[in-house]
């Protein structure tokens, strides 16, 4: 018994030594994405995502990394792209976008295990959108589209919240306490998304790295020859993303885990890469866009996401970029100390709580589904003799026909 409990206490504490590595990084990111969302207008370029040209899978993409959203919205906000108009190759461009192209993924890879981590996902994300545009019509004929399309719209995804946004002009924004109240919205809507995504993620990768070099080393067959471990890193690492149900940034911290256990640099990518197969999201698909359509598209996203690895694998390693050394699960986790570290995750609580505040002063949550709104902008209701705030007319409406007489 005594054993398990420390087993136990060993674990979390991993988990929260890992936290303090990257606590500075995640608010950072997060940050900067509430700010692109809250400043980037979206709507400008919604309308441009028909067609599979060029044009339209790039213009997808820039939207996608401008949304920076977690795994389950960036699969809502692409089902109402589509829903729209938009051909099934932008909704997806978009999901990878929006999932591999963001700065708080970016700047935990590169604090937790390295830059060239950082640069292969982001190539790798431009290579997978590359690759599904080239495949789609193996997988997915247009008569299926047009089917899908035909489901998504009777089907009911859920509440999606949209970014708040600013109109101001950029000198404006700077200066302006709405504007970066907006943008507190956003940082607290991304929180509210993703923590319990974050906390699991640090909490699995704590107790993992206990399972020790003998559970990993028969995973990752580091006896084959380095190409056997190349291919067979890059096929399980999906594999693993996929039984661990984290996605987002809450799998970086579980990647290091894996990369300092001896999985291969094409299956650490892999296992990031595939944050939007997770059977939540792959049951959303379906829910979404029919049987039919979702397992096409999972099987697509699988594929494209095998080969991204390999080829990234292959590209850094020819060009020297693959670290030659791996961390140890000391290294990975670190320790607590009076260092920069502690300089940094001040200077993150700092903005965190700035941020936090602006969502108080003038804020109100929404009775409905919990957003943090803002008096100014929501959507008012009067019952019993009070006034309730909601993030939009659904909330509003489910809230009125609750409270119906």
């Amino acid at each position: 018994m005594a054993d398990v409990i420390s087993k136990l206490g060993d674990g979390l504490w991993n988990a929260v030594l890992m936290a303090w590595q990257v606590w500075w990084a995640l608010v950072l990111g997060f940050a900067i994405s509430a700010i692109v969302q809250a400043w980037v207008p979206r709507e400008r370029i919604e309308h441009s995502l028909a067609g599979e040209q060029a044009g339209a899978i790039a213009r997808a993409t820039g939207l996608g990394a401008a949304s920076s959203s977690c795994s389950y919205a960036a699969i809502a906000i692409a089902k109402s792209l589509f829903q729209k108009g938009a051909s099934a190759a932008s909704a997806l461009a978009f999901q990878f976008a929006s999932t591999n192209l963001v700065w708080e993924l970016g700047l935990v890879l590169w604090v937790l295990i390295g830059w060239q981590f950082t640069l292969a996902e982001y190539l790798g994300g431009i290579v997978m959108i590359v690759l599904m545009w080239t495949l789609l019509r193996v997988f997915v004929s247009r008569e299926l589209e047009t089917e899908a399309r035909e489901h998504a719209v009777h089907a009911q995804a859920g509440h999606i919240h949209n970014a708040v946004g600013s109109e101001l002009p950029w000198r404006q924004r700077l200066t302006s306490l709405q504007a970066w109240t907006d943008v507190a919205h956003n940082f607290r809507g991304d929180w509210k998304m993703l923590y319990k995504e974050i906390s699991i993620g640090f909490v699995l990768a704590g107790f993992i790295a206990l399972l020790g070099d003998d559970f990993f080393n028969g995973l990752f067959l580091e006896s084959s020859s380095s190409a056997v471990q190349v291919i067979w890193g890059a096929l399980i690492g999906p594999v693993i993303a996929v039984l661990s149900f984290v996605c987002s940034v809450g799998n970086v911290p579980l990647a290091a885990v894996l990369w300092s256990g001896g999985i291969s640099f094409s299956g650490v990518m892999a296992f990031i890469f595939a944050d939007l197969i997770v059977l939540p999201i792959i049951l959303a698909y379906r829910k979404y866009y029919g049987t039919r359509f979702a397992l096409r598209i999972t099987g697509l996203m699988y594929v494209t996401m095998v080969i991204a690895a390999i080829l990234i694998d292959l590209l850094f390693s020819a060009l020297g970029l693959i670290p030659d050394t791996r961390p140890s699960t000391d290294d990975v986790f670190g320790s607590i100390e009076v260092n920069y570290k502690l300089v940094l995750n001040l200077f993150g609580l700092a903005i965190f709580a700035s941020l936090m505040w602006l969502t108080v002063r003038g804020g109100a949550t929404d009775p409905v589904c919990g957003m943090s709104v803002d008096k100014g902008r929501a959507k008012t209701a009067e019952y019993g003799g009070r006034t309730y705030y909601f993030c939009s007319d659904h909330c509003k409406a489910t809230f009125e026909h609750a409270h119906a007489h």
